[in-house]
């Protein structure tokens, strides 16, 4: 409607462009210029210059990006103790300017990759730098796991480096696999190749090349599966509406252990692909099946911590609780929280469906995504192999990888005496003895 609103605002500033230089915020009317709440920083120029030339150049505010040239040469070390301590001045005067815009300021959510060197070490130094500037504030990072068949040979060092920062310094994180990212793009092609999703496919949309034909599997199809990873939002109003700290408040009952499993349901909120509109209770037994999981797991047979049910859509109150009922029986909850669950409602649904849903889960079936990530990272450490591109930084040492798989295997650890307990006889905890 081209109206600034409280949704907008959430992740937006209007801007006035009448005025010289930033221009002032309006906070009601008509929409002049929208600038993203949003700090784009990378190494290695390229991604941002694409960006800048792309559709959504006039989305981003050129004074807050930050670039270098030559990439951090997928090493962890570079990213972190070099690019960090250069930048950080910068970094901090960038947040810090993008903070002072916010009215109530939620949390901060961090996108960065774990398989390079800027993703994983200058990623998670900005993590650390925003709990040394803003302690009170949440931080939200949304990781991609590199796959197996990764093509940086270096990504498992990067990986546990980084996952010792994120057990330290996050308060919550989404785990999203390359893999499962693939395989779901994939999953598309064929529903789209088989004709099952009906005839129309949107030309030039983000499923398709710009040929506007199908793309085929051999390309890499990155701008679909960022495009999955870019539709968690919780930033419109709704009967039931749940703030973003609420999700640490609920999910995560022990700090280490804030590792959230997501699930999304339909997968192309973008209404790219002409998908028949699910019904509503079919959507919520998608959101527990593997299929359409951003991590290669199995909650189902796995232990709940807790599980967080975030609709989208004309939603009833009552249907959540119907299907959470119904589900309830085929899922395993820790003993002490049988009822953990949270839920949020709201009322405006993605462009072209009818609703959505997002799962998020605190859920033991992490483990393996860790424990592989864990023997990559064993398999070059044995033989010490590229260990010296890392040592000769500044300030890097080698009981910095000590340390940082002994992190990794504390935090398996603890998954462990979790999942000891499944299974085991539901105890009701002791209730005080009031003598009389």
């Amino acid at each position: 409607k081209g109206i600034y609103d409280e949704a907008l605002s959430s992740f937006f500033r209007n801007i006035d462009t009448r005025s010289g230089g930033d221009g002032p915020d309006i906070y009601k009317g008509k929409i002049c210029s929208l600038k993203a709440r949003a700090l784009l920083i990378d190494m290695e120029e390229g991604v941002v210059n694409e960006i800048l030339q792309g559709p959504l150049r006039d989305v981003f505010d050129s004074k807050q990006l930050i670039t270098d040239v030559s990439g951090s040469g997928n090493n962890w070390a570079v990213g972190h103790k070099l690019y960090g301590y250069q930048y950080r001045e910068n970094i901090v005067e960038k947040l810090r300017k993008t903070a002072e815009h916010c009215d109530c300021l939620q949390c901060f959510f961090i996108i960065h990759s774990m398989g390079g060197g800027t993703g994983s070490g200058l990623g998670t130094f900005v993590l650390k730098l925003l709990e040394d500037e803003f302690p009170e504030v949440y931080r939200f990072v949304t990781s991609v796991y590199p796959s197996g068949e990764d093509d940086v040979i270096t990504s498992p060092y990067n990986s546990v480096l980084a996952m010792k920062e994120l057990n330290e310094h996050a308060d919550c994180v989404l785990p999203i696999e390359n893999e499962s990212l693939f395989d779901i793009v994939n999953k598309i092609h064929q529903m789209i190749n088989s004709g099952k999703l009906g005839s129309t496919v949107k030309q030039n949309s983000l499923v398709t090349s710009s040929a506007g034909s199908a793309k085929t599997v051999q390309e890499k199809p990155f701008d679909a599966m960022n495009n999955i990873v870019a539709n968690f939002s919780a930033r419109f109003e709704g009967s039931l509406n749940m703030d973003l700290n609420e999700i640490s408040m609920n999910l995560v009952p022990f700090p280490r252990l804030h590792y959230l499993v997501s699930s999304l349901t339909p997968l192309y909120t973008l209404a790219d692909v002409n998908v028949p509109s699910r019904r509503l209770d079919q959507m919520f037994s998608d959101a527990f099946s593997r299929d359409h999981q951003l991590i290669q797991a199995d909650p189902k047979h796995s232990l709940y911590l807790a599980c967080a049910l975030l609709v989208r859509g004309n939603v009833q109150v009552s249907d959540l609780r119907r299907n959470i009922e119904r589900l309830k029986p085929s899922l395993h909850f820790v003993s002490w929280n049988q009822e953990g669950w949270k839920t949020g409602l709201c009322s405006v649904p993605p462009v072209g469906h009818s609703h959505s849903l997002l799962a998020l889960a605190n859920n033991t079936c992490v483990k393996p995504t860790f424990i592989e990530l864990k023997d990559r990272f064993m398999k070059l450490y044995k033989k010490k192999a590229h260990l010296h591109h890392y040592l000769h930084i500044d300030g890097m040492e080698q009981s910095c990888f000590s340390e940082a798989i002994s992190s990794l295997s504390d935090l398996i650890e603890e998954y462990n005496e979790l999942d000891a307990t499944k299974g085991g006889p539901r105890t009701d905890p002791l209730r005080l003895k009031i003598a009389v």
